[in-house]
């Protein structure tokens, strides 16, 4: 089905949209990954024991987490420009003040600040592509747009650590947080005055009638499926967000510097993975594949590559752990499927708040990833059960995405 929306806005405009997407999203993960960056310098200034690092990691996830399904719902209703916007706004002015933090107390509530501002970069994303494309197309559209995250950490981490070394880390937070509202001037620019999703709701709802359709979403099999999936996918990329930085430093000896250049190779072999593996499958399905074996076959295949991580914490050779770390990132040629299963399976009028629901599953596990892999790390000394237990829970996530999420096709979402 070709909407009013598609055919009103340019080609050239709308992939003009999706690269601002992705600036967002590189962005967005440029100021996550300050602290991830920072944190070796930041325990030390606040004397910060393991299990309380996983803490302070873990608050970002509460509140990022917990706006996932309002956020998707507002999406669905209200006008895409300013939403997004705003809390683009919000999220870049939290950064900035982290660098005022003298206290583990302030630190934690500029993190859960930075995340109710970064909630809307998937639910809004994912919903700004389904308007703007038709199915059998948004695979890469939403490869690309992700895929800044990963570039955020590919620039981010070698950056980051080269302003700490010659700012320190409140000067960085300082620089990296408020430069980035320069952003906004491109937005507004470019984006449509009015972009929503009401075009595609069948007709306007009272609150509480709007309350029960809410509730009915958390029914369906392919959502339970999808949430299940994505929990599994969003534990192991949260092990590398959190925790590869400190991991270089503290176990393979390396300094601040290398750590953030060495960190970024991962990074970077994810973010190339999600565009490539979102365009391998949208051209396979045009050729006559069936999209349901072709989206979840290649999720497969890179799910499985993360069972690399487990090796990759076993050897001795630092420059060998970080070239197996860079093989368990292929499962980055997943995450643009992964986003068109969820807009084939949600109703067109619902792809918001249902990235929101996926998202609050999937940063569920972005709260227990830290924070269990400090406890591991804390009681055992080694990254290795921290590790070994990420790749064994992404793996998991296959069984939710063949056994429970159901066949793709036209007739879901479209």
């Amino acid at each position: 089905m070709t909407t009013t929306t598609e055919r009103a806005i340019s080609n050239r405009r709308r992939w003009g949209i999706v690269w601002l997407l992705f600036a967002a999203s590189l962005i967005n993960y440029l100021d996550r990954a300050t602290l991830s960056v920072a944190l070796p310098l930041i325990s030390v200034s606040l004397n910060l024991a393991a299990a309380t690092k996983g803490l302070l990691l873990s608050s970002f996830f509460c509140s990022y987490a917990l706006m996932q399904i309002p956020v998707g719902w507002c999406v669905d209703r209200y006008n895409l420009r300013w939403i997004y916007s705003g809390l683009f706004a919000l999220w870049s002015l939290a950064c900035g003040l982290t660098g005022w933090a003298g206290s583990l107390g302030v630190l934690i509530a500029c993190r859960v600040l930075l995340g109710i501002g970064e909630s809307i970069y998937l639910p809004g994303g994912t919903k700004i592509v389904s308007v703007l494309f038709k199915p059998r197309e948004r695979g890469l559209p939403c490869g690309i747009f992700d895929s800044g995250t990963r570039a955020g950490l590919v620039i981010g981490a070698p950056v980051v650590a080269w302003l700490i070394v010659l700012l320190g880390w409140r000067k960085m937070f300082f620089l990296v947080g408020f430069s980035a509202l320069i952003w906004l001037i491109p937005w507004w620019l470019v984006f449509p005055a009015r972009l929503d999703g009401q075009s595609q709701r069948p007709a306007a709802t009272r609150p509480s009638q709007a309350l029960w359709d809410l509730l009915q979403h958390v029914r369906s099999r392919d959502l339970i499926g999808i949430c299940l999936g994505f929990f599994c996918f969003d534990y192991y990329w949260y092990l590398l967000v959190t925790w590869l930085p400190d991991y270089l430093v503290t176990v393979r000896h390396l300094t601040i510097l290398k750590a953030g250049l060495y960190a970024s190779l991962p990074y970077f072999v994810w973010g190339i993975s999600e565009p490539v593996g979102g365009w391998i499958v949208d051209h396979l399905i045009r050729w006559g594949w069936d999209e349901t074996r072709s989206r979840k076959g290649l999720i497969t295949v890179a799910f499985i590559s993360g069972l690399l991580l487990i090796p990759a914490a076993r050897v001795r050779d630092a420059h060998a752990a970080i070239i197996l770390i860079m093989g368990a990132s292929l499962v980055g040629l997943a995450t643009g499927n992964l986003f068109a299963v969820l807009q084939s399976c949600a109703p067109p009028e619902d792809v918001g708040v249902w990235t929101g629901f996926e998202n609050f599953a999937g940063n569920i596990g972005g709260i227990i990833a830290p924070a269990a892999t400090g406890l591991l790390i804390a009681r055992t000394g080694s990254y290795l059960p921290g590790f070994a237990l990420a790749a064994l829970v992404l793996l998991t996530g296959l069984l939710a995405y063949w056994l429970v999420v159901g066949k793709l096709g036209p007739q879901k979402g479209s």
